[in-house]
């Protein structure tokens, strides 16, 4: 697009362009501009290498709708080849609208500068993450920083105080740089007549679609080129309720990320399967992923590469065989015929990734709030099989789920409900061994004589279900006048009734001292909960406690009928009270949850649990659909004991 002449513009020269790229036609591109490749630079955008000079933008950078980039005359910024730049943009890095970047200014990679922000003389590190609204100024970002939206920073002490990136920021960030991946996708296909043919023809009623024959409510078998793998991951997807879609690239999109979508029109399992060997077929010698997409968060939850260049599977039979089936009387089964949970397993494991276990009883289960099982760490199908099966034996009665994590990318590729209320899974293994799990219908528990409270061993469930580790610490009188507590030896283990054995023990070596238990985030790396359970002149008898990881057992308020808050933040609540601490709230939309702007709540005075329970009730009620996060407070010493999310959207 023509720019306006100006003093600078006499002798311009001309922006150099990678042929990969994409600059739209409404954007104003003049003078000494380097675009690399695979950069992505919207309509309404002005870029103008007329009196800074130069400008230079990297790798699958893009750029998008109404962002300024200019510079002054005088002043220049180190570029990463050693050069002199006025502006200078890295690879991958993101400017979202209406930002504006006056050199001299340097951006590192993979940086996100949200909407309407301003960098002027500055320097921002590889991966920081800008919100929006922000003016940074004068000032040198260290990299890996969050600047919260609405910030000022125009000086260094204010840029070193600056937060972290944490995980959450950058899924936002990785949320608005994927639409604009996409759009940057239907713009290349807008150029390439190979891949605006098919949807003319498609518009015009020339593309041919398949049927596919039903019978009774049986599918037909079908020759596709599709592995038990690629199988498995649909009938996965399909079962947690997932949108599936396809995509492809050549090896020279592949590299630049600029993949094209090809369609899904059937609803049905054969025919997803049918069409998906089809287009596997149609792109021979070309790279094909499968995508998965949660409809009502409207995001992608899974995405696989099951064909490369090169590959030529062998053809398979796929037919629906006998899926897993509930019987009326609550018992699901799992066997060779039908073993799609099994083989959900194996495919996890084989295909490197982790795989976990998260469970909720029905209130948690409809606001979503899983509690995680401790980690299955092993790489043998059996071992996971077996280490399932004890967990479902546990959970009886509650949601289940298995969990398929990437370790690489960090993300979930695989959420598939295998136990549900009333129901008693049962897992068949037909590999070189048998693994069958039946539990009776009595549920037998083991039984552990403790001279604990209930109070305290409620608390141990409560943390073993959080995954939290548990840890002891005793004092004698003296010690406990100056807080110089000591640590009992270390409870490796997990079960309950093997940390229960070890803080009796703890209690029976230090009797007639201070004993309390100890509540460690192992990841956070900082203490979650503190309660003395012995004192001295304390006697303790012994009571037989039930040992059961189940923790979904309901609360009933004595004053004043049953509580709407679970069992956990009710004992977490008397842990507090116990221990002297103050109980406050707060609350925080979605908008202010990713920003870490909570507000508070009315103010708790009383230290009465049933006041104070009545308090965190109104405040649940007062603020429903929004996160509210309970709070321990030691007044003496000015600070946050505990910081617990009790509610979510």
């Amino acid at each position: 697009m023509a720019a306006p002449p100006t003093p600078w513009s006499k002798n311009l020269a001309q922006p150099r362009v990678d042929d990969s790229a994409h600059v739209h036609s409404f954007s104003n591109l003049i003078g000494d501009v380097k675009v690399g490749a695979n950069v992505l630079i919207a309509p309404g955008t002005s870029i103008r290498a007329d009196e800074g000079t130069p400008f230079f933008i990297g790798n699958s950078s893009n750029i998008q709708d109404g962002v300024v980039i200019h510079g002054l005359e005088q002043g220049r910024v180190k570029g990463d080849d050693g050069q002199d730049y006025s502006v200078w943009i890295g690879e991958d890095t993101c400017i979202t609208h209406l930002a504006l970047i006056h050199g001299p200014a340097y951006v590192g990679n993979h940086c996100f500068i949200g909407f309407r922000s301003t960098v002027f003389n500055a320097r921002i590190g590889d991966g920081c993450i800008v919100m929006m609204h922000v003016l940074i100024q004068d000032v040198e970002i260290p990299a890996g920083k969050y600047v919260p939206s609405g910030s000022v920073i125009t000086n260094q002490q204010q840029a070193d105080r600056l937060p972290d990136v944490q995980p959450e920021d950058r899924e936002f960030a990785a949320h608005i740089i994927h639409i604009n991946e996409t759009l940057a996708t239907d713009y290349h296909c807008a150029d390439n007549h190979a891949c605006i043919n098919p949807i003319k023809q498609s518009n015009n009623g020339e593309v041919k679609t398949s049927t596919h024959n039903k019978t009774n409510g049986s599918q037909p078998v079908t020759n596709m080129s599709l592995n038990t793998d690629i199988i498995n991951q649909v009938k996965s997807l399909l079962r947690q309720g997932s949108t599936l879609g396809v995509e492809y690239a050549n090896t020279r999109r592949f590299k630049s990320k600029s993949w094209l979508s090809a369609s899904l029109n059937a609803t049905n399992e054969s025919g997803i399967l049918a069409e998906l060997g089809n287009i596997l077929n149609e792109h021979q010698g070309e790279y094909v992923r499968l995508i998965g997409v949660d409809p009502q968060a409207k995001r992608r939850i899974a995405e696989t590469i099951i064909q490369r260049p090169g590959d030529v599977p062998a053809p398979v039979q796929v037919s629906n065989g006998n899926t897993a089936k509930v019987n009326g009387n609550g018992n699901g089964h799992v066997s060779k015929g039908n073993s799609d949970l099994a083989n959900e397993i194996k495919s996890l494991i084989q295909r490197g990734y982790s795989i976990g276990v998260e469970y909720a009883d029905t209130r948690r289960f409809k606001t979503k709030s899983w509690l995680t099982a401790p980690s299955i760490k092993t790489h043998s199908v059996n071992e996971a099989i077996n280490t399932i099966q004890g967990y479902l034996a546990d959970l009886s009665g509650n949601y289940v789920q298995l969990v398929g994590v990437d370790p690489q990318a960090k993300r979930r590729v695989s959420q598939v409900i295998i136990q549900r209320p009333g129901e008693t899974a049962a897992i068949s293994s037909n590999g070189n061994g048998t693994n069958t799990y039946k539990p009776s219908n009595n549920g037998s528990v083991s039984m552990v004589n403790s001279t604990l409270s209930a109070e305290a061993i409620n608390q141990v469930r409560s943390l073993l279900s959080q995954g939290y580790q548990v840890g002891t610490e005793h004092a004698d009188i003296r010690r406990f006048k100056s807080k110089s507590w000591q640590s009992c030896s270390p409870i490796k283990g997990t079960r309950e009734d093997q940390v229960i054995s070890a803080l009796n023990a703890c209690v029976q070596d230090h009797a007639g001292e201070y004993v309390r238990l100890i509540g460690i985030d192992t990841k956070a790396k900082r203490r979650v909960l503190e309660m003395i359970i012995q004192r001295p002149g304390q006697t303790n008898q012994a009571q037989p406690v039930t040992s059961n990881v189940n923790v979904t057992n309901a609360y009933t308020h004595t004053q004043n009928g049953s509580s709407s808050l679970d069992a956990n933040t009710l004992a977490q609540v008397r842990s507090l009270l116990s221990q002297g601490y103050r109980i406050g709230t707060e609350h925080a939309d979605i908008r202010r949850f990713k920003s870490k702007s909570w507000q508070s709540c009315s103010p708790i005075e009383s230290k009465n649990e049933s006041q104070v329970i009545s308090a965190l009730e109104a405040c649940v009620k007062d603020h429903s659909g929004e996160y509210v996060r309970l709070i321990g407070i030691d007044t003496q010493a000015k600070r946050r004991v505990l910081e617990a999310i009790i509610q979510r959207p």
